[in-house]
């Protein structure tokens, strides 16, 4: 087996593994990412996954600092090396402060940390706010959507982006 097909046995493995009945077992794979450092070194994959009228988004990801880092959607599917600015801001279709701590957060694209641990790795499952329809509409507009990883922890208020520091890690979402 591939590391990439390692890394979207594992993703999917924890997806269907954190479901707490079978109507929240993902059921069908909505779109993927192949997430790269900024060296361009592979750091692994991240999977849409349909949950009933729900999407949510399952990360592994290797080959990064232990501790927590901000995990975003941005705004536009590209990622250049090696700031990966070319992202754009946060994934923020309904114009809303950054952060669930925020009177007036949170933007679309605004998930919880990643931990990793001391291996330098990661897997996690979140949820993604918003109707089925709705999240695909934003994910997969003209411009697209990425995936970014951060060299800090986001504080889920300082707006626009978290202060969670420069972008590590970045992987375009693609539609299955």
């Amino acid at each position: 087996m591939t590391r990439s097909g390692t890394v979207l046995a594992i993703a999917t493995s924890i997806a269907l593994s954190g479901c707490a009945s079978i109507g929240a077992i993902p059921t069908e794979r909505l779109g993927s990412a192949r997430l790269t450092l900024a060296n361009g070194v592979p750091a692994g994959t991240a999977q849409l996954l349909a949950n009933g009228n729900g999407v949510s988004i399952a990360v592994a990801i290797t080959g990064i600092d232990q501790g927590a880092h901000g995990f975003h959607l941005h705004q536009t599917g590209e990622c250049r090396r090696p700031d990966f600015s070319s992202a754009g801001g946060h994934l923020n279709p309904m114009d809303r402060d950054h952060g669930e701590l925020s009177p007036g957060g949170k933007h679309l694209g605004d998930l919880p940390n990643l931990e990793v641990g001391p291996n330098g790795s990661a897997s996690a499952t979140f949820d993604i706010e918003g109707s089925r329809e709705d999240v695909l509409d934003y994910l997969f507009d003209a411009d697209g959507t990425a995936i970014v990883v951060h060299a800090g922890a986001d504080d889920y208020r300082t707006d626009p982006s978290g202060a969670a520091g420069s972008r590590i890690a970045c992987g375009v979402l693609k539609r299955s």
